[in-house]
């Protein structure tokens, strides 16, 4: 099923929590949404699951806006929140056959179901305990066995892998993409390298708007910067500084050490040539010539900071 957003905003007393945003989730496609807190991120996904209504604009799934359809709609959509609300006095499978008896699955396919999810979600060793009793990761994949158990084909994830260790992030992350083969999946996460290692799109909003939206590397590409770093030999590194600070469409030079400088041009520019032709005038020997490709971190901190 996809899902289309389509210019939602939404205000709390005086502080506009979204300020009109769009965007689209195609079946098949990880999309995952980054932000610093109070973003937006999580308004966004309960206007998307129904659990909040949009002050203006309009959720679509499948072409069915969700404020006309939120009953019928919602049995599409599985949802882990953020703080991940479960029963803890019940046990695993207990909790499950009552989330299953919510969902109106029919009564004969609930144990089926139910043995479905402790398999996927690795609570074999782990289903007759109260869920008091659980770890953190393991209430985690409680909470992922409740949004799956009734087979909705779009998942909302909320911080899935708060307070998760790195082996059970590892295992949250492969489940994630396995059944983001065949479903829509919506996640957030404050864990940069978590969202590059699990979803296929990225969406970074600040302040309510979003500031960018693509994959890692059309990120990259397009963040309108490329940087250098070039060690050189032959000559003395503040003349190496006036020098490259003097080409046309170096942008900013910086000296790392006494022998290497950095130098940022536009993406677009091809400044090789005026390296080499600069090397060559002063009798500069090129030891290192290397493009330094920016991570996701540094793209959200440059459209994130104040």
């Amino acid at each position: 099923m996809d899902v289309v957003v389509e210019n939602i905003s939404k205000t709390f007393g005086t502080q506009k929590a979204v300020d009109n945003v769009s965007f689209s989730v195609r079946k098949g496609e990880v999309l995952g949404i980054l932000g610093p807190n109070g973003a937006g991120k999580t308004t966004i996904m309960r206007i998307i699951t129904g659990f909040l209504f949009a002050g203006s604009g309009n959720v679509f799934i499948n072409d069915l806006p969700i404020n006309k359809n939120a009953y019928k709609l919602k049995h599409y959509i599985g949802y882990l929140s953020e703080n991940n609300p479960l029963y803890e006095e019940m046990n695993v499978i207990d909790l499950l056959k009552f989330i299953a008896n919510i969902h109106n699955i029919p009564r004969y396919k609930i144990p089926t179901r139910v043995l479905d999810m402790i398999r996927i979600c690795g609570l074999e060793n782990e289903k007759h305990k109260t869920i008091r009793e659980l770890s953190k990761g393991y209430k985690q994949r409680v909470g992922l066995a409740q949004a799956l158990i009734h087979e909705p084909e779009i998942i909302i994830l909320d911080e899935p892998t708060t307070g998760l260790d790195p082996n059970q992030i590892v295992d949250i992350r492969e489940l994630i993409k396995e059944i983001g083969k065949e479903k829509t999946i919506i996640l957030s996460s404050h864990i940069l390298a978590e969202i590059e290692a699990t979803c296929n799109r990225v969406i970074i909003l600040n302040k309510g708007k979003i500031v960018a939206n693509g994959t890692s590397s059309e990120l990259r590409s397009t963040n309108g910067m490329k940087t250098l770093h070039i060690r050189l030999e032959g000559g003395n590194i503040n003349d190496m500084y006036n020098a490259f600070s003097k080409i046309e469409n170096v942008k900013f030079v910086d000296i790392l050490d006494n022998d290497r400088i950095s130098i940022q041009v536009d993406t677009e520019t091809d400044i090789e040539k005026d390296i080499f032709d600069l090397c060559n005038r002063f009798k500069w020997y090129i030891k290192e010539l290397s493009p330094i490709e920016k991570g996701l971190e540094d793209i959200f901190r440059q459209l994130t900071q104040n």
